[in-house]
């Protein structure tokens, strides 16, 4: 499949945040973080926002030219061995987070918090942390145009990556892609279910 992408700029920020909310307004982690319809549709922006100013200042995201989906990825180096599994800040990190999107709403954080615990520290790995296509054009194979370069990047450099599904029908996708689930399920109190993956880089 051709696809027009290119490396999203701060002047992308409204473009890639509207993609984020409207790729994200039906998935099950993000209605459990917000949950009531009305409340997330008022609110769900400001997470989004969030995220992408994280990656705009340390990482890189990638969005297909004609805005319909775009990739947030970000380079994860390897935790001193001292350090536990979650990265030095992420409490403080993950309370903050919650006092900029919604302060009232305690899963903002939690979620935060859980994702940190679980994500790998030992090996220096690319996140990919998001990626979001637009109703309506979802089924396209646009998340695999954005995916494959980056991982072929991956396998040149010797680096694995990483990432948690949030919903069961995309583990398959990842998992065409290289990515294999750990042991271990991210399980949301009273919520979904979440599938951290990681992908050994390919000779």
């Amino acid at each position: 499949m051709d696809v027009a992408i290119r490396r999203a700029d701060r002047n992308d920020r409204e473009l890639v945040v509207r993609v984020l909310d409207e790729a994200f307004q039906g998935d099950p982690v993000s209605g459990w973080v917000f949950p009531g319809e009305e409340h997330r549709r008022a609110t769900h922006h400001r997470l989004m926002a969030a995220f992408a100013d994280t990656v705009l200042a340390e990482g890189r995201i990638d969005l297909v030219e004609d805005g319909t989906a775009c990739a947030l990825w970000l380079p994860v180096p390897a935790a001193p061995v001292a350090e536990s599994a979650a990265p030095a800040g992420a409490a403080d990190e993950a309370e903050t987070l919650r006092q900029e999107v919604d302060p009232e709403n305690g899963r903002v954080e939690l979620i935060a918090r859980l994702m940190a615990e679980a994500h790998p520290a030992d090996r220096a790995h690319e996140y990919l942390w998001m990626i979001g296509v637009v109703p309506g054009h979802q089924g396209r194979g646009l998340g695999t145009a954005l995916i494959r370069p980056v991982l072929e990047r991956c396998d040149r450099e010797g680096l694995p990556a990483y990432l948690e599904a949030s919903s069961p029908r995309s583990v398959p996708l990842y998992e065409r892609l290289g990515f294999a689930a750990l042991d271990r399920t991210l399980d949301l109190p009273d919520g979904p279910r979440m599938w951290p993956m990681w992908r050994e880089p390919r000779g």
